[in-house]
């Protein structure tokens, strides 16, 4: 399959034969890994919704009669607390210096079988990280995973001081 293309005038026409399989080709490729992308990121997304205060603004959520749970996440720590109640539970890592996700796991599903939340599935999360004391990426993602499997699916980010409830240090 080609394309002719000819020079008129003068003392002789050249013609040449493009060749466009090449082209075809190439362009089917493109179409065939646009498609695939565009449904993988639509997949692979995490919808997250902003929960408590922001530095810009008031707040976001202004329901003061719910408890609210919220979950900051530390380097060393895990601080579960609900909001007008003060009550705070903190997880300390393992001996081997990892997260106790287990423990993490088993006191969000005591929260999730108590009253205040056992209709709800709305939680805050919020990560504190510093030069000193950074938090992985993982741990966030993974507190977010334990929350959603727990059945906190509408699980919120939000910014450390912008926690219903933030423990005092």
């Amino acid at each position: 399959m080609g394309a002719s293309v000819g020079t008129g005038g003068g003392k002789g026409s050249v013609n040449v034969e493009l060749n466009i399989v090449p082209f075809i080709d190439l362009m089917s490729c493109l179409t065939a890994f646009l498609l695939v992308t565009a449904v993988w990121v639509n997949i692979a997304q995490i919808n997250i919704q902003p929960k408590g205060k922001t530095r810009d603004t008031q707040n976001v959520i202004t329901d003061d009669e719910h408890v609210t749970l919220s979950v900051l996440v530390q380097a060393d720590h895990i601080w579960i607390g609900l909001s007008r109640v003060n009550e705070f539970e903190d997880i300390g890592k393992k001996p081997d210096n990892q997260q106790d996700w287990e423990k993490f796991e088993t006191t969000l599903k005591q929260h999730k079988a108590s009253a205040f939340f056992a209709d709800r599935t709305d939680l805050e999360i919020a990560a504190e990280s510093t030069s000193q004391a950074p938090v992985e990426y993982q741990d966030i993602i993974h507190a977010m995973d334990i929350a959603v499997k727990v059945g906190f699916i509408d699980v919120g980010l939000t910014d450390p001081a912008g926690l219903a409830a933030r423990p005092q240090m």
